[in-house]
Parts: C-alpha cells; sequence; structure tokens
C-alpha cells in the first residue's frame, strides 16, 4: 500500500496545533519520520534532542493553525 506523506504531514502538523503551548512549541510525540520531513518542509526545528517539544517556524505555525482549524472544527 502506498501512503500519501503529505496527507500525513497535514495531519501530524494539524495535530502538533493540539498540544501548543508557550506560543509556538508543541509536543512531539509524534512518527519521527514524519516530524523529519515537517522539518525538511520548514515548518519545524530540527525535532532532533532531549526536549520533549518542538518549536514551529512562523510558516509552521500559520499552516498548523489553518490545517487544525480546517480539519477538526465542525462546519455550521
Amino acid at each position: 500500500m502506498a501512503l500519501d506523506t503529505d496527507r500525513i504531514d497535514d495531519a501530524v502538523l494539524a495535530l502538533l496545533y493540539l498540544g501548543l503551548h508557550d506560543h509556538y512549541r508543541a509536543w512531539k510525540g509524534f512518527d519521527w519520520d514524519a516530524m523529519d520531513r515537517l522539518h525538511r518542509k520548514g515548518m519545524i526545528a530540527n525535532p532532533i534532542g532531549k526536549a520533549k517539544s518542538v518549536v514551529f517556524t512562523d510558516d509552521g505555525l500559520r499552516r498548523s493553525q489553518e490545517l487544525f482549524e480546517k480539519m477538526f472544527t465542525k462546519q455550521t
């Protein structure tokens, strides 16, 4: 089965927004391959390290919020 990694990355990025804290950090308990792809796409800082959270880039935070609202808010 071929996976659409771009869609997976969008879902992970949206869910990272759910764990947003300190205005620009998110808990990083997601698949390492997806986190690495998000880093290469410029959405988050390098996720490798001892910290339990990752830092969004400006573009990553904006995109994360957009995806979160699109995927997880009820439509009226």
